[in-house]
């Protein structure tokens, strides 16, 4: 009985589980290689230089605008410090004649006690005047004694020099000059010695 299943064993082993035959069909890899068209391949290339090339110009153009914004945004921050810096130079050019006219009028001398209290006036609204313009940054130049300098005083008279005082300096005020900051708004008449 040992044999007999040991022989049914054998049987079974050599029967396939289904009865169906299977087929195995093996591809072989062809030994053909695919041949690519040359012209196809130098236009490519052709066309990746011409989009490198606009990458390029981009770029460039990107910077360029960059640079110009940046250039711009500074231009307009000095621009506008400027404008604040000197932004009180149309109101003093304005006020100037005003102080001018004080000032001739404080120089006549006054007959009565009335005509005192009014040059007292006169004097506060003069000093209150000045100093606002002070305060505000400007000004007076060329001052009596001081070396003539053209940059801020223009020379309308020309006095011979003696000892005293020496060619190049100013004799006599005509009219007073005013800077703001550093730049003059109203150069000073004056009268120069030679």
């Amino acid at each position: 009985m040992a044999e007999e299943k040991q022989t049914e064993n054998q049987e079974n082993e050599a029967t396939p589980l289904n009865d169906e035959e299977v087929d195995v069909e093996v591809i072989e890899p062809e030994d053909d290689v695919v041949e690519v068209d040359e012209t196809a391949t130098e236009s490519v290339a052709d066309e990746i230089a011409d989009l490198k090339q606009q990458l390029s110009d981009a770029d460039d153009k990107f910077l360029r605008a960059q640079a110009e914004m940046q250039n711009m945004q500074t231009r307009l921050a000095k621009e506008q410090a400027q404008a604040l810096k000197y932004a009180n130079q149309k109101l003093g050019l304005a006020v100037l004649p005003a102080l001018d006219n004080l000032e001739r009028a404080l120089q006549v001398e006054a007959d009565d006690d009335a005509s005192e209290q009014l040059k007292k006036g006169v004097e506060m609204v003069f000093g209150t005047l000045k100093q606002a313009l002070s305060d505000n940054g400007i000004k007076e130049v060329g001052q009596v004694g001081e070396t003539f300098d053209p940059n801020y005083a223009q020379a309308i008279q020309s006095v011979p020099a003696d000892d005293e005082h020496p060619a190049d300096t100013i004799a006599s005020v005509m009219q007073k000059g005013y800077m703001l900051e550093d730049r003059v708004i109203r150069p000073a008449m004056v009268a120069v010695y030679n």
